[in-house]
This record gives C-alpha cells, structure tokens and sequence, in this order.
C-alpha cells in the first residue's frame, strides 16, 4: 500500500510527529485540528477554524468537505455540543458525515475543540 502526506500551508504546522493528513488509495486520513485562536470566549469562531482547517486540508488532497464520510469531535466542554451543530450546518449539507462526539479531559494547548475527520476521494 502506498501512502501520501497530504500538507497546506492554509492549516496549522503539525506540532509533533504527524501529518495534517494522510492519503491511502482513495480514502484521506486527517489529524485532528484545533482552533488557531485560543485565547477568546467565542466557541462559534474556535469551531468556524477548526472547520476551516480540515477545508483546506481536503482541498490540498483533491476533495472538499463533501467528500468527509466520517468526523471525530473532541470538546473541552460538552455542552457546546449545540454550537458545534450550528457551526456544522454552515459547513456540510445533508446527508451529513457520520459522526462521534466525546467530552474529554484536555486537548493540545488547552484548545476546547479538536476535531478529526475520515474523506473518501471520488474514483
């Protein structure tokens, strides 16, 4: 099996021994992002960046958000499980990626969010 980085410089540098993504044949694999503004109260823009993020990701490997089938949300804080389905609305339409979401006890640099996601690339 071959494997490929997928990289932008539109997303944050990976901050350890990973890449933004990973392509595998047609499936791409992409880390988990956080928001690049950490130090607001503004929850709705932290998931606007994550989201953001894990675009331009699909776009350096051929895809855009409609090509996610899968997505892992990590948050500080469950109950911004709401503001996660609101943001979320502006970035994927129906049918909408299958989806976990976890409140966990922390997250790289104290960020609130992380979130991860699975796209299959169009044959």
């Amino acid at each position: 099996m071959h494997k490929q980085e997928i990289f932008s410089p539109h997303a944050p540098q990976p901050a350890g021994t990973y890449s933004q993504a990973i392509q595998a044949g047609n499936t791409v694999y992409l880390a988990g992002q956080i928001p690049r503004t950490l130090d607001t109260q503004d929850i709705e823009l932290q998931i606007s960046e994550v989201f953001e993020s894990l675009k331009h990701i699909a776009k350096a490997a051929g895809g855009t958000l409609d090509d996610v089938v899968r997505l892992t949300i990590y948050l500080k804080d469950i109950a911004s499980f709401s503001e996660v389905n609101t943001v979320m609305q502006r970035f994927f339409k129906e049918p909408y990626p299958a989806r976990t979401t976890f409140q966990v006890g922390g997250l790289p640099k104290g960020a609130p969010i992380e979130i991860d996601a699975i796209m299959v690339l169009p044959v």
